[in-house]
């Protein structure tokens, strides 16, 4: 399948970092590691929600708000806010996904423009990049904090595609959450959804263009189109 691409559209959170050390600081503070994974859905539940009706809250207002409620009442080895603040300091030190740099630079090589769309801020791409000595690969870092609201609204996607001067229809949204998938299909956007973890795809969400389980058969694929 030839796809006239002009763009590639990264999702940070999950597709290029590897948030998993996330579970140990929450056993570092007494809190149970599988917590990490509820307060990271609720923290995108919220979000939605509230772009859902209009409005559009900075994700770590909603994540330190949360993990708050969330920790309150637990058995810490310390105070709840400084278990907030000792967690989400974890952020910083996170790092990409083994295929991550490698196929980032293929890409770049390729003349493929590369950014990024978080529904995050750009710092923590930022970090991320520098720490593997990619950043350069990348046009821009874009932020949801800068659109009408998170994705998957389709004013997000659109809102890429105008910082970026390309049709819709040029740019590849690459990510491992299916809803992001569906609602960048819905905006226009050809898709590839990264699935690492050899998980099914709903069926209620609009299928991917592309399957691949790492960012360098993606790269291999791509490259084969050219």
């Amino acid at each position: 399948m030839t796809i006239n691409l002009a763009v590639i559209v990264f999702d940070v959170n999950e597709t290029l970092s590897d948030m998993s050390p996330l579970a140990d600081r929450f056993v570092d503070v007494g809190a149970p590691g599988l917590m990490a994974g509820v307060w990271f859905a609720g923290l995108l539940r919220d979000g939605f929600a509230l772009t859902v009706v209009g409005a559009n809250e900075k994700f770590a207002t909603i994540a330190a708000e949360l993990l708050h409620e969330n920790l309150t009442g637990l058995p810490l080895n310390r105070s709840v806010d400084e278990a907030v603040e000792y967690i989400l300091r974890g952020f910083a030190s996170l790092a990409l996904h083994p295929d991550v740099a490698g196929a980032v630079r293929t890409f770049a090589a390729s003349g493929m423009r590369l950014v990024t769309l978080s529904n995050g801020s750009t710092q923590l791409a930022e970090t991320l990049f520098r720490a593997a000595n990619i950043r350069e690969e990348f046009e821009m870092l874009l932020s949801v904090e800068d659109a009408p609201g998170w994705k998957p609204l389709r004013a997000a996607y659109e809102y890429a595609a105008d910082a970026c001067g390309v049709e819709v229809g040029r740019m590849l949204l690459t990510a491992v959450h299916p809803w992001d998938i569906h609602g960048a299909a819905l905006a226009g956007l050809r898709t590839a959804w990264i699935n690492r973890a050899g998980a099914t795809y709903p069926g209620y969400f609009t299928a991917p263009d592309i399957t691949v389980s790492t960012l360098d058969e993606l790269a291999s694929i791509l490259g084969n189109d050219a």
